[in-house]
C-alpha cells in the first residue's frame, strides 16, 4: 500500500508539472489571428527543408510581378531569414515562460558505506516541498508570461511588416523620382545644346547661354542624386526582403505610387478599429504576472524547504542479518542572515512601476491615435491639393510662359525661373504622396498598438512662394 501511495503521489506530481505548455502549431495559428489585418494570416515559421523549399516557391512566384504594398509583405514572410530567426526567438521566449511554471526535478541520492562487516546502503528521494505548494500560482504566472510573449513577438511580427511597407513607399518614390529626373535632363540637355548653336549664329547672347547651361548642370546633378537615391531606397528593400543575387535580379517595383484614395477613414471609424491593442494588452499582461510572482516570490523570500524520503538497507555479514531503516528528511534554509526585505521591496517596487506603466499606456492610447489620424488626414489634404490645385495651375503656367516666351514678351532668365519651380513643384507633388501613404500605414500600425510618429516634410517651400520668387 504504501509503494502505491508513493507511486500516487509521484504522478500526481508529474501531472501538476504538465500544466503550462506551449505549442508550435497553435502559437503560429494565435500569431495569425492577432495580426492579421497586416499579415492576412500568412505567418509560417519553416522548421525543415522540405518548408523552406515551399517557402522559396513562394517567393519566387511573388518575384514574377511588380511589387505592391501587399505583395511586398508577403514576400518579407515567406522569404526573410532575419523574419524567421524573429518567430523562432518568438517561440523560444515561449517555451521558457512555460519552463518557469514547472517545478524542478527531484533529486536522487544513492550512498554505499562499508564499516567493518557492516554495508549499508542508502537512498535519498528528495524534492523542493515549497515548490510544490506554490506550484498553482508559479502555473498561473508561467501562463502570464507565455501570452506576454505571443504579443511581444505580434507586437514585432508588425514592426517587421511596418517596416517592409516603409521601405517599399521610400524605394517606389525614389523610382519615381528618379525617372521625372531622367526626363528634366533630357529636356535640359536638349535646351542647352540649342542654345549653344543659338550663340554660334548670334540669336543668343552669352548670359543667355550660361543661363541655359547652369540649368542643364542643375539637371545633371539632380539626375545623379535621384539615381543615387534610388539605387540606396532599394537596396534597403532588398535588404528588409531578405532577397538574394538570384532574387535580386528579378525584383521589380512600379513605376510610380498608387493613387490617392477618394475618400478617407472617418475618426470615429478609426476609434471603432482601435480595439485589443497590443500595447495596452503587453503592459496589462506584465503588471498581472508580476502581481501573480510577487506572491510566491515573497513567500520564498522567507524561506525555503526541501522534503527527502529515505530508504535504507543495512547488511551485517557477521550476523547474516539486513535491516531496512526508512524515514524522512526536512530541510529547511533559515532566515538568519537575509530575512529577504530588500528581495520584498524589489518584488514591490517592481509590481508599482509595472502598474504605472499600465496606467500610462492607457492615458496615452487616445493621444497616440488623435496624433496618426491627424498626421493622416493632414497629409491626404496637402496631397489633394497638390494633385487637384497645385500641378494643374503649373502646367498651365508653363504652357502661358511658352507662349510669352514665343512671343518675345519675357527672357529667358523668366522661362527658365519657371522651368525651376515647376521642377521643384512637381517634386514635392510626389513627396505629398508619399507622405500620405507614410502616414496611412502609420495609422494602420498605431490600431494595432505600434505607435510610429510621422514627421510631414515637404522637402520645398510652397508653390505660390516659388512663383513669386520666379516672377
Amino acid at each position: 500500500m504504501k509503494t502505491l501511495r508513493y507511486t500516487a503521489m509521484a504522478l500526481a506530481i508529474a501531472g501538476l508539472t504538465g500544466c503550462a505548455t506551449v505549442n508550435m502549431d497553435q502559437s503560429m495559428t494565435k500569431l495569425n489571428e492577432t495580426t492579421a489585418s497586416m499579415t492576412d494570416k500568412k505567418v509560417v515559421l519553416a522548421l525543415n527543408d522540405e518548408q523552406r523549399k515551399q517557402l522559396r516557391g513562394q517567393a519566387d512566384a511573388l518575384l514574377k510581378k511588380p511589387l505592391n504594398l501587399n505583395s511586398t509583405v508577403e514576400l518579407m514572410l515567406v522569404n526573410s531569414p532575419e523574419f524567421q530567426a524573429l518567430l523562432a526567438r518568438g517561440y523560444s521566449e515561449s517555451a521558457l515562460a512555460a519552463q518557469s511554471g514547472r517545478i524542478p526535478n527531484p533529486i536522487f541520492n544513492f550512498e554505499r558505506i562499508t564499516v567493518g562487516d557492516e554495508l549499508e546502503i542508502g537512498r535519498l528521494f528528495s524534492f523542493g516541498l515549497l515548490d510544490l505548494v506554490t506550484l498553482p500560482w508559479r502555473q498561473q504566472a508561467a501562463t502570464f508570461r507565455i501570452e506576454r510573449a505571443q504579443l511581444q513577438l505580434a507586437g514585432d511580427v508588425i514592426g517587421q511588416v511596418a517596416q517592409a511597407r516603409s521601405a517599399w513607399v521610400d524605394a517606389v518614390v525614389a523610382l519615381q523620382k528618379q525617372q521625372y529626373a531622367e526626363q528634366v535632363f533630357e529636356n535640359a540637355q536638349a535646351s542647352a545644346e540649342l542654345a549653344k548653336r543659338m550663340e554660334e549664329v548670334g540669336n543668343f547672347t552669352i548670359i543667355q547661354r550660361i543661363r541655359q547651361q547652369m540649368f542643364y548642370s542643375d539637371a545633371a546633378l539632380g539626375l545623379a542624386m535621384a539615381r543615387q537615391e534610388a539605387t540606396s531606397t532599394r537596396e534597403k528593400l532588398v535588404r528588409v526582403l531578405g532577397l538574394d543575387a538570384q532574387q535580386f535580379e528579378k525584383l521589380k517595383l512600379p513605376d510610380r505610387l498608387p493613387d490617392l484614395p477618394a475618400t478617407v477613414k472617418k475618426p470615429e471609424e478609426v476609434s471603432r478599429q482601435a480595439t485589443a491593442r497590443l500595447d495596452v494588452q503587453m503592459a496589462k499582461q506584465a503588471y498581472d504576472a508580476a502581481l501573480k510572482v510577487s506572491g510566491v516570490e515573497t513567500v520564498s523570500s522567507f524561506v525555503d524547504i526541501e522534503l527527502g524520503i529515505r530508504r535504507n538497507s543495512v547488511f551485517d555479514s557477521a550476523t547474516g542479518t539486513k535491516t531496512n531503516p526508512k524515514g524522512f528528511e526536512l530541510d529547511i534554509r533559515l532566515p538568519l542572515f537575509d530575512w529577504g526585505g530588500l528581495r520584498r521591496d524589489a518584488l514591490t517596487a517592481e509590481l508599482l512601476a509595472k502598474g504605472n506603466t499600465l496606467e500610462a499606456v492607457m492615458r496615452n492610447v487616445d493621444s497616440n491615435l488623435r496624433e496618426s489620424y491627424t498626421n493622416y488626414r493632414t497629409a491626404y489634404d496637402i496631397a489633394k491639393h497638390y494633385q487637384t490645385e497645385v500641378v494643374p495651375m503649373l502646367d498651365t503656367l508653363a504652357e502661358q510662359n511658352t507662349l510669352r516666351y514665343n512671343g518675345m514678351l519675357i527672357g529667358t532668365f523668366e522661362l527658365l525661373a519657371d522651368s525651376r519651380n515647376q521642377v521643384r513643384s512637381i517634386e514635392s507633388s510626389i513627396d505629398a504622396s508619399a507622405n500620405f501613404l507614410r502616414a496611412q500605414l502609420a495609422l494602420d500600425a498605431a490600431l494595432m498598438g505600434s505607435p510610429s510618429n510621422v514627421k510631414l516634410s515637404m522637402g520645398a517651400q510652397s508653390p505660390a512662394a516659388d512663383a513669386a520668387a520666379g516672377h
